[in-house]
């Protein structure tokens, strides 16, 4: 299968490529001309590290004519490579989140429907097994009726690496836009795509440096309120510090009436300490989880079948964040639109 790898602006593009790189069944091709030249992380440097073939432009990349597209651009230059890829007939995977704007996720939605190819969003936790050992006991009853959902997704701040994290322009937002998403579609599969009524934020930037002048937040606390009363709050900060053993994290402890359920994405498998380094070690022990996902995505490609999580839970996902920034211009609970 051909498959085209459009930006390596995030922080996953890389991910992606070392995954695909090693199949034997996958042809690739990259391009990344938005980045800065002399930017190791970007665009021929990168590709040449990782020895996968390159283009210098999107164009060049479609003209390959992909059976299917990878999207791991900046966020506000979503909607113009889904619309582009759309239009050469590939499916795509495009991170998260979908767009910076509800209208930019819309379009980018009915631009696949009208070209008859899949959108995908990134939201590879979905795909944990874990996970769906949580769903089942949610659903079926074995802890209750559930009455709230305390979630956790933090991590260090991306800006370290890719500085575009933190223009509001290009990303859209800071912590609360970078990691609110993720709880929130896990909670869209929990209570079957149900949008909150309400969603109220609290933010600053008190976990930034001085130097880095932030001009976004860098810890948020999200409350969501369903019609079915269930309270699911997400606390979406870029706790971690550099020096942290581990990127980030994501929990999810569901309460109900009946018992409790905790899910961890990423548990520990060996905790140490090396006095030579004076540093813990923390290998984690979990579930490939984009590798999983990548997979989903490639059999999507190959049968044509509708992709899961796709565009319409991206949208939604987005407009609960849209609502947190909303609550936190007006300091009030917001609805998504």
């Amino acid at each position: 299968m051909k498959i085209a790898i459009l930006s390596f602006a995030h922080v996953h593009a890389a991910t992606y490529l070392q995954l695909l790189r090693a199949r034997p069944d996958m042809e690739l091709i990259t391009t990344d001309p938005d980045g800065n030249p002399d930017d190791p992380s970007r665009g021929k440097n990168l590709a040449h590290a990782l020895d996968v073939p390159y283009v210098d432009t999107y164009d060049e990349a479609l003209a390959h004519a992909p059976q299917a597209v990878i999207v791991t651009s900046e966020t506000s230059r979503h909607r113009a490579l889904v619309e582009q890829a759309a239009a050469a007939g590939a499916h795509i995977l495009c991170e998260k989140p979908l767009a910076t704007t509800a209208a930019d996720a819309q379009a980018m939605i009915d631009a696949c429907e009208s070209a008859g190819v899949s959108l995908m969003t990134a939201y590879p936790v979905r795909f944990h097994p874990a996970f769906a050992s949580l769903r089942h006991a949610v659903t079926n009853g074995a802890i209750g009726k559930l009455i709230t959902v305390h979630g956790i997704n933090n991590s260090s701040n991306p800006a370290l690496q890719q500085p575009w994290f933190a223009d509001p322009e290009l990303a859209g937002g800071g912590a609360i836009m970078d990691h609110t998403v993720h709880i929130a579609d896990l909670m869209d599969v929990l209570l079957d795509g149900e949008q909150p009524t309400q969603v109220y934020a609290q933010a600053n930037q008190l976990l930034a440096n001085e130097a880095d002048s932030p001009q976004v937040e860098t810890s948020g606390l999200v409350t969501l309120t369903y019609a079915n009363g269930v309270v699911t709050t997400i606390d979406c900060s870029w706790s971690h510090p550099p020096t942290h053993p581990t990127w980030g994290g994501l929990t999810l402890t569901c309460i109900g009436q009946q018992g409790t359920a905790h899910f961890d994405a990423f548990p520990p498998l060996l905790r140490g300490y090396q006095t030579s380094q004076a540093q813990t070690r923390w290998e984690p022990g979990t579930t490939d989880l984009d590798a999983a996902m990548l997979e989903e995505f490639l059999t999507t490609a190959r049968t044509g079948q509708r992709a899961h999580p796709d565009g319409s839970s991206g949208l939604r996902t987005l407009k609960i964040v849209l609502a947190a920034y909303q609550s936190l211009r007006t300091n009030q609970p917001a609805t998504p639109q």
